[in-house]
């Protein structure tokens, strides 16, 4: 079996944004894991790593990954590193052929950027904390800085936790409003007092679109409702259950 991905029209480079679906690890972590940081077999990672590689034509040893924080950093990759051995950042943009970018998630947003005619991609990690700081317009930055122009960029929202599924409290809300208090338009109520349900994926796309980029768009897949397509760590954590794989998402020249 293949590797699985699904990819978006809008980005006219190599990419996908895979699935869980097509990998050799086994239990829960099966089987697509991807994440080098849990405690699957490091060798079924590796071989999961390679073969969302080779699905979208780059080497296995040209899939990089990031040591990610939930921050805000954009690195800009000029040669490869070691698996693993990713720097501590949550985006990272490239204008070198052959170098495929991947970031790993399990319910924030995978958002993959390119422009095309500059011949610069770029990959970030966007949960809600990297959103409202500011990760999205840092990778932006980070590709005008090799050449890409905003109205030649493509932005695509990957799966994500969808509206329905994301119950949040005061202490995601009252962030998101302190930024702009316009965006209380991604809250609906929740089914508990004092929650809310909270639309990521729409919030990075309404980020993207007022940084001028010149196509956005999200799949609108929600990975906590399709369990048999995607790992969620909110899935896990509601269930009370053990460790779990991370899909990947990758773009490259």
């Amino acid at each position: 079996m293949t590797a699985e991905f699904v990819a978006s029209p809008l980005l006219t480079v190599p990419h996908g944004f895979f699935t869980r679906r097509g990998g050799v690890s086994v239990g829960p972590f099966g089987s697509l894991n991807c994440s080098l940081s849990g405690q699957d077999s490091r060798e079924n990672v590796l071989e999961n790593r390679a073969r969302a590689a080779r699905a979208v034509g780059a080497a296995p040893d040209a899939l990089l990954g990031l040591t990610q924080v939930h921050g805000d950093a954009t690195v800009v990759v000029t040669a490869p590193w070691q698996p693993g051995e990713g720097p501590r950042a949550d985006a990272f943009v490239t204008a070198q052929s052959g170098i495929a970018l991947g970031i790993i998630t399990a319910d924030c947003a995978p958002v993959l950027f390119a422009d095309r005619t500059a011949g610069v991609v770029g990959a970030a990690h966007a949960g809600w904390r990297g959103a409202v700081g500011g990760v999205l317009e840092s990778t932006l930055a980070a590709m005008c800085g090799l050449g890409a122009t905003l109205g030649n960029i493509a932005a695509v929202v990957g799966p994500c936790i969808g509206q329905a599924s994301y119950e949040v409290s005061a202490d995601l809300r009252d962030p998101v409003l302190a930024y702009d208090v316009a965006d209380a338009r991604f809250f609906s109520d929740g089914v508990r007092e004092g929650h809310w349900q909270f639309d990521l994926a729409g919030y990075c796309v309404r980020r993207l679109s007022d940084a001028r980029v010149g196509k956005v768009a999200a799949l609108g897949l929600d990975t906590l409702a399709e369990e048999d397509r995607f790992f969620s760590h909110r899935r896990r954590t509601l269930a009370k259950s053990g460790p779990i794989g991370h899909q990947i998402s990758v773009i490259t020249l």
